[in-house]
């Protein structure tokens, strides 16, 4: 009997879904700073990256996923420099 091997993308995702839950309970601790910082950077890591990986394919094949990675990282990192180079402009038009 053969056994199913799960796609890369599918793993990863699992992955970054358990790994966001750990960081959340770092962040929700109320023993160590360290471990709140460390949690809290984690959390912020991990989101971006189910925001990507959110977006591949499930059955994609590492080469796939990762390629697809970076082009997502890439123009997540681009629509957050607009909005922050945006964001002054944005304000003045406010006032």
């Amino acid at each position: 009997m053969k056994t199913a091997k799960r796609p890369f993308a599918a793993i990863v995702q699992f992955v970054l879904v358990i790994w966001m839950l750990v960081s959340i309970v770092m962040i929700g601790q109320q023993f160590s700073m360290n471990i709140y910082q460390l949690g809290l950077i984690s959390l912020v890591f991990t989101s971006l990256s189910q925001i990507a990986f959110g977006n591949i394919p499930a059955t994609a094949n590492f080469g796939r996923s990762l390629k697809m990675y970076v082009w997502f990282m890439f123009l997540i990192a681009v629509v957050f420099g607009v909005s922050i180079l945006a964001a002054p402009y944005l304000v003045a038009l406010g006032r």
